[in-house]
């Protein structure tokens, strides 16, 4: 026989779990951005714990493309946001259309010396599929439909680590709905 303690657990037990199958079904995580980590173009670790609580902007790079002037733009994304604590990191991928073919020398190259970017740049790494990297298997989870389809996909992290917004490679990183997101990302409390 139950009593009653047990079997208001029970019921309480089967009340919750379709909602807790719900939470799971639409691909929400515990986890947020901040528990990963890039290994960086410079041989360090980029790891976005360092920037709990600050907007973050990820994007995937790549060095032959024709959107790699965007480098400049998001350089200048982060020269007008650093001061309020956003961080701008560069994620080099030869995912599309084998468009970074090259190693950290000639990532470093285009990103540094060709477009003068000062904000992180990862090592290369894989953005899509299986072998992707935890972080864009994280993202991929909680947005399935927003995934990278080409280079320079931008991610947008809230203050809670979280993904706030999505931008395809053709939004610039200079258009008003990414300076507005980004604004409201670093109002946001």
């Amino acid at each position: 026989m139950m009593n009653r303690r047990t079997m208001l657990v029970a019921t309480f037990a089967g009340a919750i779990a379709p909602a807790t199958r719900a939470f799971a079904d639409v691909g929400m995580s515990r986890i947020s951005a901040y528990a990963f980590s890039f290994p960086a173009l410079s041989g360090d670790d980029i790891r976005l714990a360092a920037f709990t609580g600050k907007p973050l902007l990820v994007v995937n790079t790549a060095s032959l493309c024709g959107y790699t002037p965007q480098y400049a733009g998001l350089q200048e994304l982060w020269n007008e946001f650093r001061p309020r604590r956003l961080t701008v990191v560069g994620v080099p991928s030869n995912d599309f259309g084998g468009q970074e073919p090259g190693g950290a020398s000639e990532i470093t190259q285009t990103a540094h010396h060709q477009y003068g970017v000062t904000f992180p740049v990862a090592a290369k790494a894989v953005v899509v599929g299986a072998k992707a990297h935890p972080f864009y298997k994280w993202a991929a989870e909680a947005r399935p439909k927003e995934v990278p389809r080409w280079n320079f996909h931008k991610y947008l992290i809230g203050r809670d680590g979280y993904i706030a917004d999505v931008f395809s490679s053709a939004v610039e990183p200079a258009d008003t709905r990414i300076k507005t997101a980004i604004a409201r990302a670093l109002a946001d409390s």
